[in-house]
């Protein structure tokens, strides 16, 4: 265990510095949040862990005290860390959780592995069924827990089983089925964290995968911000029962392509995409998303659901604003 010499642990956390029990992995108090999540934005952790492993996790967690937040972070590609930063425990997976293998008809993968990856990894084992995931920024545990989806497909459709482990310190494998997948959803125990999961495929040619893998990284660079400051889709799109529109097309029927509030702007090339432009704060993200959803709703009567998540503390007043 690794921790800050100058940056003490909070007192809720010393249970994790004792002769009789220290994780292998690195606590860092006051960890900076912003420079690990795709906008560049954002306040500290309280404490960041990124655990060794998943027993080093499980056996931290059931030591933590129960009214201490816990907080799993994947790839930070579809969040907004506020400002103010995240109080309580932030759990950050890295190279203990990023083993792939094969596994009959399928991959075993862990939960820190980027969606790209294990494209790629299934392309080259000539596992068909997951080129999907190359057009989903993110990694694994992150698309498990939100059911990420695209070109046609979705976590839901391939996920066989995951492996977590509870917010008491509990290590379980749930079926897909239990999970109760719906769109840009799925249900786990609260503050659970998922370490690993087991993605269904089917044998196809390796050169057949990896056009349609180029086809769908094509298809993405062409009409998103890829190489912006962005955290993808900012809003989901309606169910059907409200607007037949998109998200985007609503955004672009009140005018808010290529709206600015302080450094944050709605993408002229794609409107359902924010962008930090260089000077963004968090606070400038979340007020452009609520004048967009105010726009809409003004202009459609549809109320836009945020998909990026928005975790954290505002900033103290005065803080945080970019006029």
């Amino acid at each position: 265990m690794t921790a800050g010499p100058a940056t003490p642990l909070p007192q809720w956390a010393q249970v994790l510095d004792t002769d009789e029990f220290r994780p292998r992995g690195r606590l860092t108090p006051q960890a900076a949040l912003g420079p690990r999540t795709w906008f560049r934005v954002g306040g500290a952790a309280e404490l960041l862990f990124q655990p060794a492993c998943a027993e080093d996790l499980a056996q931290a967690l059931g030591r933590l005290p129960l009214e201490v937040p816990v907080l799993p972070l994947g790839a930070c590609s579809n969040v907004i860390v506020r400002d103010g930063g995240i109080d309580g425990l932030v759990i950050r997976l890295a190279r203990g959780f990023s083993t792939i293998r094969r596994d009959g008809d399928g991959l075993i993968v862990g939960a820190a592995c980027l969606d790209m990856t294990v494209a790629e990894h299934a392309a080259e084992a000539g596992l068909a069924g997951l080129e999907f995931l190359a057009g989903i920024p993110g990694s694994i545990g992150g698309a498990v827990a939100m059911n990420a989806g695209a070109y046609g497909s979705d976590m839901a459709t391939v996920l066989d089983w995951v492996e977590i482990v509870t917010r008491d310190g509990g290590l379980l494998r749930l079926p897909a089925a239990s999970l109760d997948f719906g769109y840009r959803h799925a249900t786990l125990p609260p503050q659970a964290v998922v370490v690993r999961a087991r993605l269904n495929a089917q044998e196809a040619p390796s050169a057949v995968i990896r056009q349609r893998i180029d086809e769908i990284r094509t298809a993405r660079e062409g009409a998103q911000p890829v190489r912006a400051r962005t955290g993808g889709s900012t809003f989901r799109n309606p169910a059907p029962d409200e607007s037949e529109r998109k998200a985007w097309e609503l955004i672009d029927a009140a005018g808010c392509r290529g709206l600015v509030v302080g450094g944050a702007q709605m993408s002229e090339k794609h409107c359902n995409f924010m962008l930090n432009t260089g000077t963004a704060t968090a606070a400038d993200l979340e007020r452009l998303g609520d004048v967009v959803r105010q726009r809409v709703h003004d202009h459609t009567a549809v109320t836009l659901r945020w998909e990026i998540k928005r975790l954290g503390r505002p900033a103290p007043h005065g803080m945080g604003e970019n006029t």
